[in-house]
């Protein structure tokens, strides 16, 4: 099984984190953490990467809803998502599939939870698939 869900698109970089981060809001999250790879390899070690980001995007009510369930359910939070520029010069948009990620936990409360942040975040996948 997959543990994210993904799509690629050809359009500008700036243009799809744009969108990704548009999306998020629609579904109602909102990006905690934005961490740029590139710059941060070549600051620290040196090393020439393709653009590559990882936001920290989380959702507060099935945050805190879940957090109610699992208090350690921290570690496995915001839910990740990534935009980076492939091999080819398009643009791979991945999220963390939070149903594989729960099941992390052995913690059967949380599947009704990490169901609806799929729904959602596989929304916001599908969205950028579909736009031009």
């Amino acid at each position: 099984m997959a543990y994210y869900i993904a799509t690629t698109v050809q359009r500008p970089f700036d243009r799809v984190l744009d969108e990704v981060i548009e999306h998020l809001k629609a579904q109602g999250f909102g990006v905690l953490t934005d961490i740029d790879v590139q710059a941060t390899l070549k600051s620290k070690i040196g090393a020439d990467i393709s653009r590559y980001r990882i936001l920290g995007a989380c959702n507060p009510g099935f945050a805190h809803e879940a957090l109610k369930i699992e208090d350690k359910l921290g570690v496995l939070l915001p839910c990740n998502v990534i935009v980076r520029e492939t091999a080819d010069g398009r643009v791979e948009v991945a999220s963390v599939d939070p149903v594989v990620a729960m099941e992390r936990t052995a913690n059967p409360a949380l599947a009704k939870t990490a169901e609806e942040v799929r729904k959602r975040l596989s929304a916001v996948i599908d969205a950028l698939a579909r736009a031009r």
